[in-house]
């Protein structure tokens, strides 16, 4: 079975469903109903027209909810008997379909639930194991999700920036359970380029294959995190990182700056640094400083504060680092690496351990304890 394939048809029927009449809710579940049955019997026997088969099945699903409702409708019996032009879709639909998914009314892991199931294609089941949590647990964030939804048409009422926002965070969730979240971002974000036309978009794309690029080199055969500057830069995929640069390069030359393509522009000078030492640190900081003038980041900040020892000196670095609070995420870890090359080895040797203690997973925990133990072990 062809399961990328079938899932690009999912917003696709959502979409038809939607425009004979049926509202997203009720659609969804008849289409994921649709798609649970390919699931089951396709192995054994794949019809040569999917979409017609999806589209078929999943609005006798949405007939017979109805049913349980309500007594069939002549505008049911005319709309199932519509000609096969209404088999067609626009990509307006699937595009709608993001919007309506990355509403701002809704939570962003409500969000990200919602998008994988509609124009994912996902079931529960599978995002539940991407996410880590039980089927009931995904079943009833998603439920949560649709019943805020209810009634909505396919109407663009959401923001490319919300929508832009719920694809960044499956993207950052990498991989778990039979689906890669990372690689699932990237097609979602692929299909939503292709549908319209904006340089944040395409700034995100850019961003994603970039990052996505330097994957089999961020963990060491035992699973060690391995950073950035030490990573064997020759086991980055060349070819996505050419790609995403390409995609940036035309979305900056419309000069309509977002958030999106400034990281994707600091992104790629790290990637085209042959050696760390080749980085282009000034750049990046006018990149960073760019970033913030978009939105005010403690995150952007502290990043720029790891550029700035990098491009004058640890000093200027831990200058920057004062102006900012000590409870960021990763503080104390950017002070032990500007300690270190400020030759501070005892105080960074801290520094680390104390950053570990305060790290928000296993592999940046464990490689923190390495560095306290490495810098001990060497004083």
């Amino acid at each position: 079975m062809h399961d990328e394939e079938l899932r690009d048809l999912v917003p696709i029927v959502i979409g038809i469903l939607g425009r004979r009449g049926a509202d997203f809710s009720t659609a969804e579940d008849a289409v994921q109903d649709a798609l649970i049955e390919a699931f089951r019997t396709w192995s054994d026997d794949e019809p040569r027209d999917m979409k017609g088969w999806l589209i078929r099945v999943a609005w006798h699903r949405f007939l017979d909810r109805r049913r349980v409702e309500n007594a069939r409708t002549a505008r049911e019996e005319h709309a199932f008997a519509l000609s096969t032009d209404a088999a067609t879709t626009s990509a307006d639909d699937t595009v709608d379909l993001y919007f309506l998914c990355a509403h701002l009314d809704l939570s962003p892991a409500s969000a990200v639930a919602l998008t994988l199931r509609a124009v994912g294609g996902l079931t529960t089941r599978q995002i539940a194991e991407a996410y880590l949590v039980p089927d009931s647990t995904m079943a009833q964030r998603i439920s949560r999700a649709k019943r805020t939804r209810a009634g909505r048409r396919l109407n663009r009422p959401g923001n490319v920036s919300a929508v832009l926002t719920v694809l960044y965070l499956v993207f950052n969730e990498g991989y778990s359970g039979d689906v890669d979240l990372a690689a699932e971002a990237i097609r979602l974000t692929r299909v939503l380029a292709d549908s319209i036309d904006h340089p944040e978009v395409s700034g995100l794309l850019a961003l994603m294959l970039i990052h996505h690029a330097r994957r089999e080199a961020r963990f060491s055969a035992d699973g060690g995190l391995i950073t950035l500057g030490e990573q064997d830069r020759s086991r980055w995929d060349a070819q996505l990182i050419a790609e995403g640069i390409g995609i940036l390069q035309t979305a900056l030359a419309r000069d309509e700056l977002g958030e999106f393509q400034v990281q994707a522009a600091i992104a790629a000078l790290h990637a085209d640094a042959q050696r760390v030492e080749d980085t282009d640190w000034p750049q990046i900081v006018e990149w960073y400083d760019e970033l913030l003038k978009l939105h005010d980041s403690p995150i952007a900040s502290l990043n720029r504060a790891v550029a700035i020892g990098e491009a004058e000196g640890p000093a200027a670095g831990l200058a920057e680092l004062r102006r900012l609070d000590d409870s960021l995420p990763r503080y104390f870890a950017v002070e032990a690496h500007l300690r270190e090359r400020a030759g501070e080895a005892d105080v960074a040797a801290k520094l680390y351990a104390k950053a570990a203690g305060k790290a928000s997973n296993l592999a940046e925990r464990d490689h923190l304890v390495r560095q306290a133990a490495r810098l001990n072990s060497e004083h």
